[in-house]
């Protein structure tokens, strides 16, 4: 299992992001803000562990990982005021605790749909881990056939004054999904393609979608059959 590691970045940084995404004039506050990412990586990183724990008990104890691989990330300073000013909110601590909850994320890539919900069962059962939310575009795809379920949960971060609740998003797909997700993912946010070639593409992924979706299972499957024959 591979862990990669995005956005991290360290907090002279984060105040020069700031500066340039909204002026320092609008964020009087950019000290707690600061703080609040950096509280956001520390809530990715208890949640990363966690997940690499339960990776490798599972490889002990019946020989197959369920994470092919994990990546986290910190939302992106730009992203993060795009996205409260999509909800009609100014970039304020106060708007972004309330209504943004993937400051900190993970993507956990999965090698079967089954490790989807094993892997979020055995998470939210921890007694640390709250579950705060859930959307399951796996059983409920998106109209572009976008599938990968998403969760957010609320995991205690330990520091020098005390414990804090922080939320951390995570995305679980299989390695069909992610990879499905990535081409969609560079066709939307190509500028330089045409309008019309766009939508075809659209159109065709959207059916690959549903084709990789049965593939998928069939693989489950046969999975399952072998399984059998060791047992």
């Amino acid at each position: 299992m591979i862990l990669e590691r995005k956005n991290f970045m360290n907090f002279d940084k984060l105040n020069s992001n700031l500066k340039r995404t909204v002026g320092a004039p609008q964020i009087k506050e950019m000290q707690k803000l600061t703080q609040l990412y950096q509280l956001g990586e520390g809530g990715a990183n208890e949640i990363g562990t966690k997940l690499e724990n339960l990776d490798s008990e599972f490889q002990v104890n019946h020989d197959h990982n369920p994470i092919h691989h994990m990546e986290e990330r910190m939302k992106d300073m730009q992203s993060l005021a795009e996205k409260l000013r999509r909800k009609g909110y100014k970039l304020t601590i106060e708007n972004v605790q309330k209504h943004i909850f993937d400051v900190a994320g993970i993507r956990v890539v999965t090698n079967y749909i089954d490790d989807v919900y094993l892997i979020e069962k055995l998470l939210v059962n921890q007694s640390d881990v709250t579950l705060v939310r859930r959307k399951d575009y796996i059983k409920n795809p998106k109209p572009s056939g976008y599938r990968s379920l998403h969760v957010v949960v609320s995991v205690p971060v330990f520091q020098a004054e005390g414990s804090q609740d922080v939320n951390v998003e995570i995305q679980i797909r299989t390695v069909g999904m992610d990879m499905w997700a990535s081409l969609e993912h560079k066709l939307r946010y190509k500028t330089d393609i045409d309008d019309k070639l766009v939508a075809q593409y659209g159109e065709q992924l959207h059916d690959y979608a549903d084709e990789l979706a049965n593939i998928e299972v069939k693989m489950q499957g046969i999975y399952k059959h072998l399984n059998d024959y060791d047992s």
